[in-house]
């Protein structure tokens, strides 16, 4: 047996929610960039699944076909001596004309395949319809696509459309190449049960089989759903056609997600009354497992080994993503790969992993039902000039090529195996599974910074030791050396330093802890291959530019501790030029008390005026996205300069009304000052907002005042019902935070 295959592919779905279209392809870019071929062959891939979308081809002429973009794209790939399985409808409903119900749906797919097959003969591998079950489901039974409809009937006849679309293709295809092979898609997953509603999760797990089995001439009289089919509109002639005439894939390829396996409870009482549904018969909740029952999680092994047992064809996972944090994303990847090896090991045909949303995906938090911009990052993050490669990346290139190296914080247990993952206690106790893999190590355990990286690195199951200032003194080279060799991190963080800007201009500690502590850290991490990460700051500017400053305009500070936070940066790149040094704001978190909003607004809530400087424009930076976005670069390998700053700009004044409104809290209370009315002795900038010309990476300032707001709950509220606006939305204020360029 050949060695395990790696693939990848973007993205592609192009689908329609009530009259408003949705192309992934085009909201990630990967529609504009041919050199995007080029970036997955080198990573030593050597088949992709290619979108060739029926949609994106047709043309107001249902006969005539717009190969421009296919045509670019199908010559870059015999450049780059890459296979390409070709996927003609992804989760669409094909071009304006057409729909899923529509009884001429199947001819015109296959009237396209057929096109597709003249026009590229050399294509040997085909997907004419990606995961028709769950099309069929998402669109015929749940009404979220187009055509939104919510009863069986619809479902089975779009199921059945689609899969007739499949066979009529292939039949077109082969026409042309006999040898054209079908690699059929279709999310796998399994629906556990309580015991009153284990009737209904008998039939989910016989539904899931339908594709397959209707491709595979299985549906007679004698499969359990038969007459559920019958019942709700198939004709039993058009059962038996493909019973008589049936179309098996070469490959099956499963589709798995950490929210494919389902559980069906009847006590509601355990969950929110907006997720509550039924069947008629009963009311429930249809929720992860993952959620509620760890216990019983069997994963994507299991899936596979009952579809080789079912069908005894070569398998592939033909998706493999997960939209969260970086490690994670490196974990779920790993893992699948993993299960898949061990599966070949035990004779199970499983010929491919497939790195999924190569270039991440839009909005599929909401399953592209809403357009909120929601990017989830994938092998690359696009949010930048050019497509920038994440750490998973990094991964594919060394399971494409063979190698046994990970990155450090791949082997640590998912989220999915945690105990974070359960929502309820009345669900149980979830298994404690202890952190693995080497430490993070974080300097400045006093500081609202460091405080921040220990608790969102234990959120995240990312092994660290917070150090103090008793702990470690990073000025001293020595120690730093002792305890980087005892300790073998991966990781260090410097989130120490002296930060009082007035008591900089006369103290002479702050040289010691802002300029010789950070070049101390980066020479020892550099000797030692350990990721350095340090922190700078928005006031190593002067402010005299009119619009945002990005991370090559040149540094001018005007006082001194703007002064040492640019030579700290000079210095820590010197000593280390793989080294990580993010420029920030001022930050306001929701663990803290000792930050301006939390503190002028528990000021507000009390009467008290709440005074506001006026005069000076900033980036302000939510703590938890600097957090959270920072480990993502690091895990990624990021090096050099990076401004990570929530978009938006706003004076401390503009901020403070803001938040005061979104906490229904008197604004006639908070009062504009210049700076140096507040007792400010240090030159600040006038204007110092901070934008990424490296990628925008961060949240909104306006989302991250909701989701602080939010999450400060009571401390900043001044009553409990005080409505706050979900962090979805945009919120509409007289003063508006300023957009920055």
């Amino acid at each position: 047996m050949s060695a395990l295959e790696l693939w990848a592919g973007p993205e592609c779905t192009v689908n329609r929610v009530g009259d408003v279209w949705r192309d992934q392809l085009e909201e990630t870019g990967f529609a504009g960039r041919l050199d995007d071929i080029d970036r997955i062959a080198s990573l030593g891939i050597r088949r992709m699944r290619l979108p060739l979308l029926w949609e994106r081809c047709a043309t107001a002429d249902a006969a005539v076909y717009d190969w421009r973009w296919t045509d670019a794209r199908i010559e870059r790939l015999q450049v780059c001596r890459m296979d390409c399985v070709a996927g003609l409808v992804h989760h669409g409903s094909g071009p304006a004309g057409t729909h899923l119900l529509d009884p001429g749906f199947a001819a015109g797919l296959a009237a396209y395949a057929g096109a597709v097959a003249r026009r590229y003969p050399q294509l040997q591998a085909y997907t004419p319809v990606n995961e028709p079950m769950t099309t069929a489901r998402f669109s015929g039974l749940y009404g979220a696509w187009y055509p939104h409809r919510r009863d069986d009937r619809s479902f089975v006849r779009a199921l059945l459309n689609q899969l007739r679309a499949t066979v009529l293709a292939m039949r077109a295809i082969r026409a042309v190449n006999p040898a054209a092979q079908l690699v059929q898609t279709d999310d796998l997953g399994y629906t556990h049960a309580t015991t009153g509603l284990q009737y209904q999760a008998d039939f989910e797990n016989h539904r899931r089989w339908l594709g397959f089995d209707l491709l595979c001439g299985r549906v007679d009289r004698a499969h359990p759903l038969w007459r559920y089919l019958r019942r709700h509109g198939a004709g039993e002639d058009e059962l038996f056609e493909f019973v008589d005439g049936p179309c098996p894939p070469e490959l099956i390829g499963i589709n798995h997600y950490v929210t494919s396996q389902r559980f069906l409870d009847d006590r509601l009482d355990l969950h929110p009354t907006e997720v509550h549904g039924g069947n008629g018969r009963h009311r429930y909740v249809d929720v992860e497992t993952v959620r509620v029952r760890g216990d019983l999680l069997d994963g994507v092994a299991l899936r596979l080994q009952e579809a080789w047992q079912r069908y005894r064809r070569p398998l592939a996972l033909t998706e493999a993503h997960l939209g969260c944090t970086r490690e994670e994303q490196l974990r779920w990847l790993q893992q699948t790969w993993d299960a898949a090896q061990s599966l070949r090991n035990t004779g199970v045909d499983v010929r491919a992993v497939t790195a999924w949303a190569a270039f991440g995906t839009v909005d599929w938090n909401t399953l592209v039902t809403q357009k909120r911009g929601h990017y989830e990052p994938g092998l690359w993050d696009v949010r930048g000039t050019t497509p920038r490669p994440t750490a998973l990346a990094h991964l594919a290139r060394q399971l494409a090529q063979g190698s046994a190296a990970r990155h450090p914080v791949a082997d640590g247990h998912g989220w999915w195996q945690r105990s974070i993952r359960h929502v309820h206690p009345a669900f149980g106790a979830p298994r404690h599974l202890p952190m693995r893999g080497p430490p993070m190590l974080i300097a400045g355990a006093r500081g609202a910074l460091g405080q921040a990286f220990a608790h969102l690195c234990h959120l995240r199951g990312l092994p660290c030791r917070l150090l103090s200032r008793a702990d470690l003194d990073i000025a001293d080279e020595g120690a730093v050396e002792t305890l980087v060799a005892h300790q073998q991190p991966w990781a260090f963080v410097n989130a120490a330093g002296f930060v009082r800007v007035d008591e900089a201009q006369t103290q002479p500690r702050q040289w010691r802890e802002n300029v010789l502590g950070p070049a101390a850290l980066a020479r020892v991490c550099a000797r030692h291959g350990v990721k350095l990460m340090s922190f700078s700051s928005d006031l190593v500017f002067d402010g005299t530019k009119d619009a945002a400053y990005v991370e090559s305009d040149g540094v001018n500070p005007l006082n001194a501790y703007g002064e040492a936070k640019a030579h700290a940066e000079r210095s820590v790149l010197h000593h280390d030029p793989a080294a990580l040094v993010v420029r920030t704001a001022a930050f306001f978190g929701p663990w803290d008390r000792n930050n301006f909003l939390t503190q002028g607004l528990c000021a507000l809530a009390e009467g008290q005026s709440w005074p506001a400087v006026a005069d000076q424009v900033v980036s302000p930076t939510y703590l938890r996205d600097l957090v959270m976005n920072s480990l993502d670069l690091l895990i990624d390998g990021e090096s050099g300069v990076w401004h990570l700053a929530n978009q938006g700009s706003a004076s401390w004044y503009e901020l403070a009304l803001c938040a005061a409104r979104l906490c229904q809290l008197d604004t006639g209370l908070i009062e504009p000052v210049e700076g140096h009315a507040l007792g400010q002795v240090a030159l600040r900038p006038r204007q110092a907002a901070l934008v990424s010309e490296r990628g925008t990476v961060m949240p909104t300032l306006d989302d991250a005042l909701l989701r602080y707001v939010t999450e400060r709950g009571a401390d900043v509220l001044p009553r409990a019902e005080a409505p706050v606006a979900p962090a979805s939305e945009t919120v509409d204020e007289p003063v508006a935070l300023r957009r920055v360029a």
